[in-house]
Formats: structure tokens, C-alpha cells, sequence
């Protein structure tokens, strides 16, 4: 996909950051649609169906958990990544940003440069979807990676985005185990640092919906699936 295709939504609050932000990815050759709160971020999201939204987190009418919350609902924008650029650090902040279904968490400040590398590291991910396998079966689990759609016994389960995508890197290779590292890299991203309990946490979420006996932790390294 050429850069002149690939359309980017930023929203924040701050005219400086829409500005200084999205005049270097303009520059970078993608098309930069731009909002001002969280309200305007779920309207344009399903007016342009972008293929990245760079969220703030504290806005005015909606904050961006609430928006990337409520984007994540829409089953057009499944296949969008979403990603904070906000201010706020602290580890809860970015544990509520992932579990509300953001792919990145990038704290300001940041220099323009360095944003627009990791624009570009993110969107690498477009091409790993594209090529990967859009049907999983495993027993009577039927995952659906085009329409992120998981079905049990012919009953559907809703999942975040974190965790389909946990469940179905592990999924793909059941009897392996997924060292920590490679989950974080693989799921997360390699550049990004989340508390130490976030891959925990979406294992027990994951448990409590597809069946305990299903995920096997193996103490020290990971976890893999088991059929």
C-alpha cells in the first residue's frame, strides 16, 4: 500500500500537537485527517475508515478511552490501529488504554521524528494482516481474523481486539509455548512498555471466556494454547 493511500486520524485537543503532528506526517506523503475531541474522533472514524487514529487521552465532551472504547465497538474498524499520544504516563493510564483496545501508548513529549518512526512501525502491521490466514479452526473454536469474530459451539464471543489478538497468536500454534517477549512483540509491539501484569491480565479475561483448560501457563517463560 503507497503512503498517498494510507489515511491517518489525529485527534487532540491542542492545536500545537494537530499542527507540528500533523504536518510531519503530511510531509511523510499520508493523508492526515484531524478532530479536536473524542465526539469528533467516532464521527470521522466511521466517515473515513482510516487505517491509523493517533488518540490523546484527556479530551473535552469524550476522552479517548471512552472514544477508542466505543471505535472498537464498530466491526468496519476492526482492522484499524489505534494508538495514545498523550501526556499521561502513569501505569494505569496505559493499562486502561490496552484494555480499551489500543494497539500503542506513546507519551509525550516526543520528537517528531521519532513519532513518525513508530507511525511507521505501526502501520507495518497492515501488511502482517493482510498476509495472515483470515480462518482459524481448533476444535470446536472457529476464529474469523477478517472479521475478528470468534465462535464456540457455534456461539459467538465478543473479545477486545488485545485479546483476539492474543488468543489468536496463540491459537496458531497450539501445544507452543509463547515466551512473554515474543507475546509483548508480537501483540503489542517491541517499542512499547506495558506493566508487567498486562499479559496476565488478558490471559484470565481469555480464560473466563473461551475455558480455563484452553490456556496453560508455563511458569518462568509464557504461556501456550492447548487444543
Amino acid at each position: 500500500m503507497k503512503k498517498k493511500d494510507i489515511k491517518i486520524l489525529l485527534v487532540d485537543d491542542e492545536p500545537d500537537i494537530l499542527e507540528i503532528v500533523g504536518y510531519n506526517l503530511s510531509s511523510e506523503g499520508y493523508q492526515v485527517i484531524t478532530g479536536e475531541n473524542g465526539v469528533e474522533a467516532i464521527e470521522k472514524a466511521k466517515k473515513h475508515k482510516p487505517h491509523l487514529i493517533i488518540l490523546d487521552v484527556m479530551m473535552p465532551k469524550m476522552d479517548g478511552v471512552e472514544a477508542c472504547e466505543r471505535i472498537r465497538q464498530d466491526s468496519k474498524l476492526n482492522n484499524t490501529i489505534i494508538t495514545f499520544l498523550t501526556a499521561r504516563g502513569e501505569d494505569y493510564s496505559q493499562v486502561a488504554g490496552f484494555d480499551a483496545g489500543a494497539d500503542d501508548y506513546i507519551t509525550k513529549p516526543i520528537k517528531p521524528k521519532v513519532l513518525v518512526s513508530k507511525v511507521k512501525a505501526l502501520l507495518r502491521r497492515l501488511k502482517e494482516t493482510d498476509n495472515s490466514s483470515e480462518l482459524l479452526k481448533i476444535g470446536d473454536l472457529i476464529i474469523n481474523r477478517e472479521e475478528y469474530k470468534i465462535t464456540k459451539k457455534g456461539e459467538e464471543i465478543l473479545l477486545p481486539r488485545k485479546e483476539f489478538e492474543l488468543l489468536y497468536l496463540l491459537a496458531t500454534k497450539p501445544g507452543k509455548v509463547f515466551k512473554r517477549e515474543e507475546i509483548l512483540d508480537k501483540v503489542w509491539g517491541n517499542e512499547v512498555v506495558v506493566g508487567g501484569r498486562t499479559i496476565d491480565v488478558h490471559i484470565r479475561k481469555l480464560r473466563e471466556k473461551i475455558g480455563d483448560k484452553s490456556f496453560k501457563t508455563v511458569k518462568g517463560v509464557g504461556y501456550k494454547f492447548v487444543d
